[in-house]
């Protein structure tokens, strides 16, 4: 599906009407680690099925609604939930609530999501903050940015060596420290889902550099950096990639969502600490 902006202008116009908070901050809030949105503040929730052209969740652990409210002294927006690739939706439709996010005001966003731990260091549990990714699904062409440019939000061509913001992850690991969480540091790599990986690709994933793999995430930063804001992004580690065969271990959904309880609070704690001392919103 191609958008216009209409299409925006539309979502945005019944957005606004919920609501006179004007949010500077937007969170991204994956599998089982939504729970985040219910402590907001003076918080309005809008279920996604309310807001034209928004794609609707179909997964477990993705509640489907945009809560806005107020969190550690800034207006933020976030999404309980998120689609994906895998439930047939295009790239484009996939980050049409990062567009949205833009056009309310967003200047920062900040994304969670579950993810297998590739690094043999990791843990169930842990989590990982983002300095890259590796976009595999978008590096083959699958990628939100491929079509007509919308040069009124940002250029043809945009560089995504600097993706991750440096202040927000020294602030993420000054907090880390602050609560004593162990927080890894490494490369994402996404892939389109929705099969956890065979022990072949987990060994191949690992010899190009990364350290946890998931299926969503590198495409909202995509748009998000083409619409100039600041990113900062987060996994936890839901389950230790399988590389070898003869194994009776096997990856499942239920697995990851049992792990996010262990995630949430020390995903919280970072995030709340992080927006606390954060003044560049």
């Amino acid at each position: 599906m191609a958008y216009t902006h209409e299409d925006y202008k539309n979502a945005v116009a019944v957005i606004r009407q919920q609501t006179q908070l004007e949010p500077r901050i937007g969170l991204v809030l994956g599998s089982g680690l939504g729970t985040l949105a219910d402590t907001l503040d003076d918080r309005v929730i809008i279920p996604y099925e309310n807001i034209p052209g928004w794609p609707q969740s179909t997964v477990e652990g993705h509640s489907g609604r945009l809560v806005i409210g107020r969190l550690e002294g800034h207006v933020v927006v976030a999404q309980q939930g998120r689609a994906h690739l895998y439930e047939g939706y295009t790239p484009q439709e996939i980050t049409f609530p990062i567009r949205i996010m833009h056009f309310l005001g967003v200047k920062t966003l900040i994304l969670t999501n579950a993810a297998g731990g590739l690094n043999t260091n990791f843990r169930v549990g842990d989590l990982m903050l983002l300095n890259d990714h590796i976009n595999l699904v978008g590096m083959t062409g699958t990628n939100p940015l491929i079509g007509p440019n919308e040069a009124s939000i940002g250029e043809r061509f945009i560089g995504m060596a600097q993706s991750y913001d440096r202040e927000l992850r020294q602030l993420a690991r000054q907090v880390a420290a602050e609560h004593d969480i162990t927080l890894h540091e490494g490369v994402y790599v996404c892939l389109s889902g929705p099969n956890f990986e065979t022990p072949a690709e987990i060994r191949m994933l690992r010899i190009i550099g990364g350290d946890a793999v998931g299926m969503s995430t590198a495409h909202e930063v995509l748009v998000a950096r083409h619409a100039g804001m600041r990113v900062m992004a987060c996994s936890g580690i839901t389950n230790e990639a399988i590389s070898e065969i003869d194994t009776d271990l096997d990856a499942s959904h239920e697995e990851v969502l049992d792990a996010g309880t262990m995630i949430v609070p020390k995903l919280t704690a970072i995030l709340k600490g992080v927006l606390r001392l954060y003044q560049d919103a």
